[in-house]
């Protein structure tokens, strides 16, 4: 591809938090390499905001639930665009794409290592790569840089926090119960630091209410920031955090965008996934001893071993002495 030829590209990733700001350096890169092209980006409305002021992407095309996928189809076709870049590569991005009749590169899912990995424990995974690395691939000749993933916030975007280097972030929600370690796990750890010098900041979405206000009321000092999805606000109040405590989660990318060093809880996750915190200082505590980890690729419910040694089994002190360890090296 000639980079003077190449006069508008379509980015498609519908879905979810995570998974979009994983595409940020891939835009990056594109910018980069066509720098006279436009670059579009379509993704689900709920996720929007994660590209919503992204200078290298001129039109967010944000999809609501009750639009017309018609409609949506016809704005893209009058577009012209050279190619599509189609990293969620499921049915719906499929149809788009073949809707537009043009060269498409795809993200190519390695199903079959995930499938084998899950279901019998056989590791085909020659190598760990981010899903960032994965999305670069699908674009031939494409080259990332060194640096992380991007987040923008508008400028008026503030933080309810002081400017105080002593904040440890929790995130404790996640999707899945087998991603989520055990909130009485946080509430131990959240003592331990508060006893030791440092502040602790809860965040979490509309759906981490729950947890974050149960931890909260239980550690006495904690700030409960947990808010109604504000991905802007809780991404400027995280930047004021030393590092961040979470789960395998969307606010553990929120936190590596912004550039904040990370401790990584990973229950039912494996590295080999490529979900792990991407271009920030960090470290991911799991239990290796186990013979039924991964149990799945996106979480599950409950455990089915019942036992749910994943995550018991990483006990608030191994957490407290990893984190500490890691503060001194920072």
């Amino acid at each position: 591809m000639q980079p003077g030829n190449i006069n508008r590209i379509l980015i498609i990733r519908l879905s979810s938090l995570g998974d979009v700001l994983l595409t940020t350096p891939v835009i990056r890169a594109l910018k980069k390499q066509f720098p006279g092209a436009v670059i579009d980006f379509l993704v689900k409305e709920e996720y929007s905001n994660a590209v919503k002021f992204n200078p290298n992407i001129n039109v967010v095309y944000a999809l609501s639930r009750s639009e017309k996928i018609k409609f949506l189809l016809k704005i893209l076709k009058r577009n012209n665009y050279n190619f599509v870049v189609d990293l969620q590569n499921n049915i719906r991005s499929r149809i788009i794409a073949g809707y537009l009749n043009i060269i498409t590169y795809s993200f190519k899912k390695p199903t079959w290592n995930k499938y084998l990995l899950v279901k019998f424990k056989i590791n085909r995974y020659k190598e760990i790569k981010s899903i960032t690395q994965m999305y670069c691939e699908s674009v031939p000749g494409l080259k990332l840089d060194k640096l992380g993933l991007e987040l923008y916030t508008p400028q008026i975007t503030d933080s309810a926090l002081l400017h105080d280097k002593n904040y440890i972030g929790f995130c404790p929600g996640s999707k899945h119960f087998t991603k989520r370690w055990p909130a009485e796990y946080f509430i131990e750890l959240g003592e331990n630091l508060i006893n030791n010098g440092y502040k602790l900041v809860l965040f979490g979405g509309a759906e981490d209410k729950q947890v974050c206000d149960f931890i909260s009321c239980r550690v006495k000092g904690s700030i409960n920031l947990c808010s109604s999805n504000d991905i802007f606000k809780t991404a400027a109040d995280i930047k004021r955090c030393k590092v961040v405590v979470c789960n395998d989660s969307g606010l553990m990318h929120v936190a590596a965008s912004a550039g904040v060093p990370v401790v990584a809880l990973f229950g039912s996750s494996v590295k080999e996934f490529g979900f792990s915190p991407y271009g920030i200082p960090n470290i991911i505590l799991e239990n290796k001893s186990l013979s039924c980890r991964p149990c799945s690729h996106i979480g599950m419910d409950n455990c089915a071993k019942k036992h749910f040694k994943c995550m018991k089994e990483i006990t608030p002190q191994i957490v407290y002495n990893n984190l500490t360890q890691f503060l001194s090296k920072l």
